[in-house]
């Protein structure tokens, strides 16, 4: 039997730019960065803002409580940093939003599952491409089993962790809605496609950067491994120096990243 996709809602694809319910556009006093970190280690944002006297620019709210968007000085250059929530709806929503404040060019880190027990905890994963496993990107961008990182993003995530002398790997990573689906079959399918890292963000963040014409990278540091054999947490979030200096590159990446002169404008 042929299978219509189209019966299927998560790929049934709208490109009309216009949605019932649109970003909301607010004026920041003074304008807003137009480079944004976008940070998963909320200690480490609380952190940041205290010890380097952050100005609050906005908030951002949802069910889940207040999400502070900062902004600080860093080498002369304006920067916004904010925690996005987990879990792809919320992140690419509030990516959207932040988007509409001003923002284009965007680096974020983040901790990540690994596939492969050789990738040591801490160590530096940059994603190429995102398997799409979660729904989100599907109502930014067409159906496609990827969606690619930024040329531009992964350049400058380059230049920034090779200056600070810092190990890397480049790899796709597996972005999926559902931690406790991750089933020995799909660890296999995934890892033979070339995934190292498993997360529930990247490819929506993607979609929606590619979406509002904005740039977007990630860096992700191997935490928890996620085998056939079966899952080891391996303290990963108990990484406090590393979970700092990931945000520290990122900030790095995010003043080599240029701005795309032709992002999304909002009425």
């Amino acid at each position: 039997m042929v299978m219509d996709y189209s019966e299927f809602p998560v790929i049934d694809f709208d490109p009309d730019r216009e949605a019932v319910i649109s970003p909301p556009k607010k004026e920041i006093p003074g304008g807003f960065p137009q480079r944004a970190v976008i940070c998963f280690f909320k200690e480490v944002i609380e952190k940041v803002a205290r010890e380097r006297g952050a100005k609050m620019l906005a908030s951002i709210f949802s069910e889940g409580g207040e999400h502070p968007i900062y902004e600080i000085a860093f080498k002369g250059e304006r920067l916004a940093f904010f925690f996005p929530g987990v879990g792809a709806p919320l992140a690419a929503g509030l990516l959207d939003e932040v988007i509409a404040l001003g923002a284009n060019a965007f680096i974020g880190c983040g901790g990540c599952g690994v596939l492969d027990k050789s990738i040591a905890v801490g160590h530096l994963l940059v994603p190429t491409a995102a398997v799409r496993a979660e729904g989100t990107s599907y109502h930014y961008l067409p159906p496609s089993r990827e969606v690619l990182a930024d040329v531009e993003a992964l350049r400058a995530i380059e230049t920034a962790l090779r200056a600070q002398g810092v190990a890397y790997q480049l790899t796709k990573t597996w972005t999926t809605d559902a931690f406790y689906r991750e089933t020995p079959a799909k660890v296999r399918k995934y890892r033979a496609e070339g995934c190292l890292a498993v997360e529930m963000e990247a490819a929506a963040f993607m979609a929606v950067a590619q979406f509002r014409g904005a740039r977007f990278g990630m860096l992700l540091y191997g935490g928890d491994l996620v085998q056939v054999e079966g899952w080891d947490y391996r303290d990963w979030h108990n990484r406090a120096e590393i979970r700092e200096h990931l945000f520290w590159l990122a900030a790095e990446a995010c003043l080599n990243l240029k701005i795309n002169p032709t992002g999304e404008t909002y009425a």
